[in-house]
């Protein structure tokens, strides 16, 4: 079982957000050491005797344990070979994230592999600064995970983490580059506050992303709006570390249910007010791309448009890069004769940027109502299956041909008449695979209110397609369009100006 998957089924299991950081600090070892008559013992005995007594005394309550490796490296060779014990004591449905704040490139290659083969770690955390290559080696390993370090608690810090403005911190940028390095499941973030706005701002960031909490016990009567910040809208997606004060108390036991109970309170809570807001949410527009909203935005939410705006115009870039979008004279499926041709296949070969296309899908399909996604046969079913994946929403799809053997069925996938379908597909040309796909989802007797593409031929300039499923009664959003791509490319110096505007005519 890999390293987001035992974290996941922990948190479900123990219906548990609190991690243990097992830090065997000298100060506090003596003073639990004292309490409980273990004061004349050596230092690697205490810190033995605190590890296994918090590991029995909080493993039904916390989905996850991270002792920070310096601890145990301060106390010699032994400290070394207690982490060992440390990991034998361990319950082997809770996955170990070794705190390193690793960030040498050299050493690299050699820590991925003592921690992940020797130690059997489950996941490690990294400094950033060197870049994407300080997590590759340990991404080599399959099932494992990484937690960037985003954000620090250290108050001189900030002129660091804050430069060179409040509107673009340096701390943001880590949390939109650190994305690209690996997918959901293999990447996590770190973030040290005990400030809401800041991690409030992280979240807006990385929406689908795991964010692991540190130092937020500073402010007790924060804990309520760090989670309201922290929580994606299932309620999860954020992980808070126990309080080591409490880990020095003599019921951590008792404690540690408490404080879950509390959590859980307020995640439902929060699970109720996000079912409330998508019940009253508008779906006429698209908010990846969020030009027509800016008249009614405050300040703050002016701010979190600018740094989506920029990720999009980051990700139509690296389409190019890739080739995704071609110049000449192409023959599309309707007939038609285009001078481009967007090949969005080439985006299933790199997980990093396909992930980020599915990242905006996602964010569109959030704001709708449905029951399973559909992909139009064949170019966006590897899209369709990843948003399934993403959204914990079951996959269907019209089939292309329908077999002359076998079931001879329609649409391919388990579903009940009645359900709803949110259609999913690459590009809207004209509308008419579109509507043939859907005409077999609603020969079945599904009902599809929603269709979301990536890219949209017409734009501005040709509606007509837009029109066409509009009359049929379903709502069409976006993703991009030709004038946003030209308008990109252009700013961008990788397409001339005749370029950008024989892409912007296109659609007309």
């Amino acid at each position: 079982m890999g390293f987001f998957t035992a974290l996941t089924e922990a948190m479900t299991s123990r219906s548990s957000l609190l991690v243990t950081g097992l830090d065997p600090n000298p100060e506090m070892l003596r003073s639990w050491a004292t309490s409980r008559g273990l004061g004349g013992s050596s230092l690697l005995s205490q810190a033995r005797s605190w590890c296994k007594s918090v590991i029995e005394s909080t493993a039904d309550h916390v989905c996850a344990y991270k002792p920070s490796l310096g601890f145990y490296q301060a106390m010699g060779a032994a400290g070394v070979e207690l982490m060992v014990e440390v990991r034998e004591l361990l319950p082997h449905d809770l996955p170990l994230i070794i705190d390193i704040k690793h960030g040498d490139l050299n050493s690299s290659s050699a820590i991925a592999s003592y921690l992940f083969q020797t130690l059997q770690a489950d996941a490690v955390t990294l400094n950033p600064i060197a870049g994407q290559d300080i997590a590759a080696p340990f991404l080599l390993y399959p099932g494992k995970g990484v937690v960037i370090n985003c954000h620090s608690s250290n108050p001189a810090a900030k002129v660091l983490q804050h430069y060179p403005n409040e509107n673009e911190p340096f701390y943001l940028q880590v949390v939109r580059e650190s994305q690209r390095w690996g997918t959901v499941d293999q990447l996590l973030l770190e973030v040290g506050t005990s400030d809401p706005d800041i991690l409030k701002r992280v979240r807006q960031a990385a929406p689908e992303r795991f964010v692991m909490l540190r130092s937020l016990w500073g402010e007790e009567g924060n804990l309520q709006r760090l989670l309201e910040s922290g929580l994606n809208q299932a309620g999860d997606g954020l992980l808070l570390p126990l309080p080591q004060s409490l880990l020095n108390e003599s019921d951590i036991n008792g404690q540690t249910a408490a404080l879950k109970t509390r959590i859980n309170a307020i995640r439902e809570e929060h699970l109720n007010t996000q079912l409330e807001i998508l019940s009253q949410q508008p779906t006429e527009q698209c908010r990846i791309w969020p030009h027509n909203n800016q008249a009614n935005a405050t300040e703050q939410t002016k701010i979190e448009q600018i740094a989506i705006e920029k990720d999009l115009r980051e990700l139509v870039i690296d389409l190019f890069d890739i080739k995704c979008l071609l110049f000449g004279e192409f023959e599309q499926a309707s007939g038609a004769i285009f001078n481009y041709y967007v090949d969005l296949r080439q985006i299933i070969s790199d997980p990093a940027l396909f992930h980020r296309v599915l990242d905006c899908y996602a964010q569109v399909l959030r704001t709708l109502k449905f029951d399973r996604i559909a992909g139009i046969p064949y170019g966006s079913l590897p899209t369709a299956t990843g948003l399934s994946l993403q959204l914990h929403k079951p996959l269907i799809y019209p089939r292309k041909e329908v077999k002359a053997h076998g079931t001879r069925r329609l649409v391919e996938g388990e579903f009940n008449e009645g359900e709803t379908v949110a259609v999913v597909d690459d590009i809207l040309i004209t509308g008419g695979s579109v509507l043939e796909g859907i005409a077999k989802l609603e020969s079945s007797g599904l009902k599809v209110n929603d269709v979301v593409v990536f890219l949209d031929h017409g734009g501005l300039q040709d509606t007509r397609a837009k029109e066409r499923l509009n009359d049929k009664g379903l709502n069409i959003q976006a993703v991009l369009s030709l004038e946003t791509i030209s308008e990109v490319l252009e700013g961008a110096k990788r397409i001339s100006a005749s370029q950008a505007e024989e892409l912007r005519g296109t659609g007309r």
